[in-house]
């Protein structure tokens, strides 16, 4: 079976779109484990939840054990969805490889870079090991495609600190280069966290 890597920036529907694989391929009669890493707790420790309403219950991965520790039986599944794979380690990812090389299909969603513009070590060895990589492209404050995750404090983009700073629209959004090297977002942060994005530019 192959691997693959959907990545995009913040509210680039990530989280929809492994929740929405996961059920189609439950009601085509597979068998599906949604995996998500232990650092990610914004909706609950176990619960993976989109910003469109769609939410499921997922199995926790820790960094200090790996994929197998935690599914015990993870080479009978069909599929194995990873929701926010950036905070895997390359440890990990390297198991999902190795299980994809022998049944299972691995589908992995997250972010390629941080606020700063560098690599999560999931991303960089998931880009590296993947079978297919593919773009959730999704739309600037300017109408251009989003290529960087901004950090933000009121309208001040912010380019230093820690990498691991969980955040949603109150603290993170999508930009094109041209906006996140600015300094500042040029746009009602009303609108931003809304979703109202106009003269999306789709670059294939």
């Amino acid at each position: 079976m192959k691997m693959y890597f959907f990545y995009g920036v913040m509210n680039s529907s990530k989280t929809a779109m492994a929740l929405m694989k996961s059920f189609s391929f439950t009601e085509h009669g597979k068998k599906v484990v949604l995996l998500k890493p232990s650092l990610d707790k914004r909706d609950g420790e176990v619960i993976l939840k989109s910003r469109i309403g769609l939410l499921k219950k997922a199995v926790v991965v820790s960094t200090s054990k790996t994929i197998k520790e935690t599914v015990k039986d993870i080479e009978g599944y069909d599929v194995v969805i990873v929701d926010e794979a950036q905070f895997l380690t390359a440890k990990q990812v390297n198991e999902l490889r190795a299980l994809a090389d022998n049944s299972p299909m691995v589908m992995c969603y997250g972010l390629k870079t941080d606020y700063m513009g560098n690599l999560f070590e999931g991303s960089k060895r998931l880009i590296e090991v993947s079978d297919c990589i593919r773009e959730l492209p999704s739309p600037c404050v300017c109408g251009k495609k989003a290529v960087m995750n901004a950090k933000y404090i009121g309208n001040k983009i912010i380019y230093e600190g820690e990498q691991l700073e969980l955040g949603g629209n109150e603290k993170y959004i999508g930009l094109c280069h041209a906006c996140w090297k600015s300094g500042t977002i040029k746009k009602d942060l009303e609108e931003i966290k809304a979703g109202v994005f106009m003269n999306f530019e789709t670059v294939s």
